[in-house]
């Protein structure tokens, strides 16, 4: 059906958004539905559940404003999370988020499948809330809201390897964990039906995904040459490669697009530090301008670094730090550092890959920040694509919903045709020799 409108919801680090679009992709009517980061400590990560799980995305839903009833809805959320709830659905724990102390294994340097950073979450939730009548994640908290009942995708649980073994829960992994299988998820495989929002008469419920590849599947970046790179809370940077090599301390993982895969990851110097580094310059009077050979340089670790470091110990450095230095510049330093990162990133793919990348397509609500897709292109010497619509993971979900409603011969490889272009940022000429000497002084400070 032509006029049929899905709806995707996306669970992220500080808000909850959703994107209601009709079976073209086109964005009929977005929400968004903030709340807040919890950090008590510096290596606590975590959100009021109750708030951001569960009334986030009802919240979200209901602020469409859509004149009748969407035929499908699906949920993506950050990964890994996880909560102890009530018989009712309600959180009574920390919401704890991906890169929270209490997830910490032998494991913290490999990517969430291996690093058994869920089952650390099971392993603190379940003393402070033995008699949970569940432990969840994020998605399965949302969904039981929405539909009432746990449901989890199968993407979203692969987090949870070896407790899940790509199709249950083990019930021997369980065990010494103080867990019982009753007490997680029903597990369905991402993107297919698994409920009905509201009753028996209402909305598909699709299982959900994880955030990323909920984005991913929308972004386009699907050819050799291109570069994802999520500017969100996280900051996530894939290069598109055809080898499945392992580069060294980044994650290589299989991409939807027929025979590509990904290499790269997620890094701290997203939003998050983005917004800590520049909160105090808001309100100040910004210089006239800011010269391109004098800016100091941010190691941007203030809650340590994920690839290629994998040191949630590592902290902030702000160096080469003069009189002269101005609102502008220090903005600047703080945008730099989150590009050089992604530089980092691509250049490790380009060598162990031989990738030789030509854009970066860039897409979460960063893209909305003139100053930091400018220092991206700039800090890349690449010309900076954004997407159309930001809320890449909500549009993405919004997609998933068709494919369990059965619209979706392809799958997942169909979601390439909602893939829309915004604007293309060019890297400045006048930035290019001051910023590659500041990158150099980057990695010095990030070794």
């Amino acid at each position: 059906m032509s006029n049929e409108v899905t709806v995707g919801i996306d669970i992220g680090t500080s808000s909850v958004k959703a994107v209601a679009a009709d079976a073209d992709g086109n964005v009929v009517a977005s929400s968004r539905v903030p709340h807040e980061i919890q950090i008590p400590a510096a290596d606590r990560f975590q959100h009021d559940a109750e708030r951001a799980w569960r009334d986030g995305p009802v919240a979200a839903l209901a602020a469409l404003q859509l004149e009748s009833s969407p035929a499908a809805v699906s949920v993506a959320a950050m990964v890994p999370s996880l909560t102890a709830v009530d018989e009712a659905g309600i959180p009574r724990t920390p919401g704890l988020l991906y890169g929270d102390g209490r997830g910490r294994s032998d494991a913290s340097g490999a990517n969430p499948v291996e690093s058994k950073e869920l089952i650390q979450f099971l392993r603190w939730t379940q003393p402070q809330y033995p008699d949970a009548f569940g432990y969840w994640p994020a998605t399965a908290v949302a969904n039981h809201a929405l539909s009432g009942e746990a449901v989890l995708d199968s993407s979203t649980a692969s987090t949870a390897y070896p407790l899940f073994d790509w199709t249950s829960w083990d019930p021997e992994v369980a065990g010494p964990l103080g867990v019982r299988i009753e007490q997680l998820p029903r597990l369905v495989p991402t993107a297919w039906e698994c409920g009905r929002v509201g009753g028996a008469d209402g909305p598909v419920l699709a299982s959900g995904c994880i955030d990323a590849l909920a984005d991913q599947i929308v972004a386009g970046a699907d050819n050799d040459g291109d570069v994802l790179v999520l500017l969100g809370t996280t900051l996530i940077v894939n290069s598109v490669t055809t080898s499945h090599d392992p580069v060294e301390g980044y994650w290589v993982i299989p991409h939807t697009a027929k025979d590509k895969f990904l290499a790269g990851g997620p890094s701290n110097a997203g939003g998050l530090f983005v917004n800590w580094a520049t909160a105090s310059l808001r309100d100040a009077t910004p210089d006239d301008h800011v010269r391109p050979g004098h800016v100091p340089v941010w190691a941007p670790y203030p809650r340590g670094e994920r690839v290629p470091l994998h040191d949630p110990d590592r902290r902030a450095v702000l160096a080469d730090l003069d009189l002269t230095d101005g609102v502008v510049a220090l903005r600047r330093a703080a945008f730099e550092a989150s590009g050089f990162v992604a530089r980092r990133t691509i250049d490790a793919a380009r060598a162990a890959h031989g990738v030789t990348p030509r854009r970066i397509i860039a897409t979460g609500g960063g893209t909305r920040v003139d100053e930091w897709v400018q220092a991206l292109a700039d800090c890349t010497g690449l010309p900076v694509e954004c997407t159309a619509v930001p809320e890449g993971a909500a549009l993405g979900s919004a997609f998933l919903a068709r494919c369990a409603l059965g619209r979706e011969a392809d799958g997942m490889r169909g979601a390439a045709r909602w893939a829309r272009p915004g604007r293309t940022v060019e890297p400045d000429p006048a930035w290019v020799e001051p910023v590659a000497s500041r990158y150099q002084r980057f990695l010095e400070l990030s070794t």
